[in-house]
C-alpha cells in the first residue's frame, strides 16, 4: 500500500508529548511504522521538561487545541463560523446541550469549542478519529465526530473510566464505532454498559526491542550490610491512587536492623507531602527523589534496584491503576514486583510466582511482603526471573498493535 493510500486517523490526546503516557508513544511509533497515517490532536501542550527518545521517532504532525477557549477566543470563533453550517453541527449541539444539562461545568463547555476548532482545522483527507482516553478527549471526539459526519473510536485505559459517569459511559459506547482497553478487568465493566461486541481487550504490552535484556546477574544483598543496602525502587506520579503514602508507612515499619534504600521516580502533586511524611517517619535519608525521568534514566534505575514496589488503590474519586505499565517494565529486567492486588494488576503478577501481591492499603501485609524480598536475594531471583519470561511471552505489544493495525484498516 503506497503512503497515499494508507488509512488516514487523527488521534486526540488530552496531552502530548507527556512522560507518563509512554504507552500511546510507543503505539503511535509502531501504527506509523505499519503504515497508518496519524494526526495528533493535543488537548493540552505539554508540560514535562523532558521527552521520551521514542517521541523523537513519531513523525505524526501536531494540532494543539485552544488549551482554554478565552485564550484563543478568535480562533474559537472562526471554528465555530466555519462548521457552524456543517449538516451534523446542529446534532453535535443538541447532543452537548443534553451532555451540559447533566454535567454543568466550564469542562463541558471547553470540551464543545476544542471540538468546533478540530472539526474547522482538521485536514480533509483524516475520515477516522480515535480517542485515547473516553473522558475529556472522548468527548472532544465525539462532537468532532458528529459534526463531521465521521467515524470515531476511542481506547479507554483508567482513570477515564472510573470518574466518568454510567450515562456517559453508555452513551458514548453507543455512539462510537468501537472501542478497546487494555485490561480484562475494564472490559468486563464496558461491556456490561454496551454491546459486548464493541469493547476489545487489547494489552499496551512492551515494545521489547527497546528494552536490554536482564542483567544477568544482581548482587546478592539481604539487607545485612550497612554499606550495600538493599535497593528499592518505585514509579509513578505522586498521586493519591499510586499509594506511595502507603508504601512510605510500610517501609518505615520494616525492622530496623535491616539496611535499604529507596528511589522514586516521577513528578507529581503530593511530592511535597510525601517528603514531609517521609522526614516524619524517620526515613528522609533512606530516600531519593528523583523527579520526572526520560524512559532511558528509568530503564537504567530499574537494572541497578533489587526490588520494585507499587501500592495502588482506588482514591477518593474511584480513579485507580489499570495495569501499570512500569510493572510490566520491571519486570522486563527480572525486577521482583510486590503490589496490590487490586483492578488488572492479578493479571500480570502471579502472586508468589512472578512476585508479591498484597491488599491495597494494607500497609502491614506490605511490610511483610517487602521484608521476605529483602532477606531472601534467592526469592528475588526466582521471582524475577519467571516475571521476565512471562510477561516476555505475554504481554510483548506485537499482538496489541496488529489488532489495532487491523482496526484501523491496515493491510496484514
Amino acid at each position: 500500500m503506497s503512503e497515499s493510500q494508507s488509512p488516514s486517523v487523527a488521534f486526540i490526546l488530552k496531552g502530548y508529548p507527556r512522560l507518563s503516557e509512554t504507552f500511546i508513544a510507543q503505539e503511535i511509533a509502531a501504527l506509523e511504522a505499519r503504515g497508518l497515517d496519524i494526526m495528533i490532536v493535543s488537548l493540552r501542550h505539554p508540560t514535562d521538561t523532558k521527552r521520551h527518545a521514542l517521541h523523537g521517532l513519531i513523525r505524526a504532525p501536531l494540532l494543539y487545541l485552544p488549551e482554554y477557549l478565552y485564550q484563543e477566543p478568535m480562533r474559537v470563533l472562526r471554528g465555530w463560523w466555519k462548521i457552524r453550517r456543517q449538516p451534523g453541527y446542529r446534532a453535535a449541539l443538541a447532543q452537548w446541550w443534553r451532555d451540559l444539562k447533566r454535567d454543568h461545568t466550564p469542562n463541558r463547555i471547553r470540551r464543545f469549542g476544542q471540538a468546533m476548532v478540530l472539526a474547522a482545522e482538521l485536514p480533509a483527507h483524516y475520515r477516522h478519529l480515535h480517542a485515547h482516553f473516553i473522558h475529556t478527549p472522548g468527548s472532544v471526539t465525539r462532537y468532532a465526530a458528529m459534526m463531521l459526519g465521521l467515524p470515531w473510536s476511542a481506547s479507554a485505559h483508567a482513570r477515564d473510566i472510573w470518574i466518568t459517569p454510567e450515562w456517559e459511559k453508555r452513551e458514548k459506547l453507543r455512539d462510537c464505532c468501537w472501542a478497546v482497553t487494555c485490561t480484562a478487568h475494564n472490559v468486563t465493566h464496558l461491556s456490561a454498559l454496551s454491546d459486548p461486541a464493541k469493547v476489545s481487550l487489547v494489552y499496551h504490552g512492551i515494545d521489547f526491542s527497546r528494552f536490554p535484556a536482564p542483567p544477568a546477574w544482581r548482587p546478592p544483598r539481604d539487607g545485612r550490610d550497612p554499606s550495600d543496602p538493599v535497593r528499592l525502587i518505585s514509579v509513578g506520579r505522586a498521586v493519591e491512587k499510586k499509594g506511595f503514602d502507603i508504601l512510605l508507612t510500610a517501609l518505615a515499619h520494616l525492622p530496623s536492623d535491616l539496611y535499604w534504600r529507596f528511589a522514586h521516580i516521577g513528578g507529581g502533586p503530593l511530592l511535597p507531602a510525601l517528603k514531609t511524611q517521609a522526614a516524619r517517619l524517620g526515613i528522609a535519608e533512606r530516600i531519593t527523589w528523583h523527579g520526572a525521568q526520560a524512559q532511558d534514566d528509568v530503564i537504567a534505575a530499574y537494572r541497578e534496584a533489587d526490588i520494585f514496589a507499587l501500592a495502588s488503590r482506588r482514591d477518593r474519586d474511584g480513579d485507580m491503576d489499570g495495569l501499570p505499565n512500569v510493572l510490566m517494565e520491571a519486570q522486563s529486567q527480572a525486577l521482583p514486583c510486590v503490589a496490590s492486588a487490586i483492578s488488572a494488576i492479578p493479571e500480570l503478577i502471579i502472586d508468589g510466582g512472578t512476585g508479591l501481591l498484597v491488599p491495597p492499603e494494607d500497609a502491614g501485609a506490605l511490610t511483610v511482603a517487602l521484608n521476605h524480598l529483602i532477606v531472601d536475594p534467592a526469592l528475588r531471583v526466582r521471582l524475577g526471573q519467571a516475571a521476565a519470561l512471562r510477561v516476555r511471552r505475554d504481554f510483548d505489544m506485537t499482538a496489541g498493535i496488529a489488532a489495532l493495525a487491523r482496526r484501523f484498516g491496515l493491510a496484514p
